[in-house]
């Protein structure tokens, strides 16, 4: 494997590993959000008084079922966000594994020489 082989494998690898970490850090922020309107449904469903809602830059009074609808859709699509954002993680994890073996393999190969 040539020098610019070998640059092109390391710049990929290092493209790989940003990737990684991006979605980590966005599959830890959609988790924690997972957790929060998880725990506003909580609360919804203790309350017995009147609920609000924002909406825009408005705060409006909402009835109960309208607000577990809203966090009910939140978390949907939380999950679905969640869904893509794994499989990509996933995949990154598979190409940064090919990568690395390629690397090792061809470092190796080199110090036969």
């Amino acid at each position: 494997m040539d020098q610019q082989q070998m640059e092109k494998l390391s710049r990929d690898y290092q493209t790989v590993q940003e990737q990684l970490q991006t979605l980590a850090v966005q599959k830890g922020q959609f988790s924690a959000q997972k957790e929060e309107l998880k725990d506003a449904l909580a609360e919804i469903e203790k309350s017995a008084g009147k609920i609000y809602s924002a909406i825009g830059g408005v705060i409006v009074e909402v009835s109960k079922e309208e607000a577990k609808g809203q966090i009910t859709e939140q978390q949907s699509s939380i999950e679905m966000r969640l869904g893509i954002i794994g499989k990509q993680y996933d995949d990154a994890v598979k190409k940064e594994q090919t990568l690395r073996e390629t690397i090792t393999s061809a470092l190796k190969g080199e110090g036969r020489q």
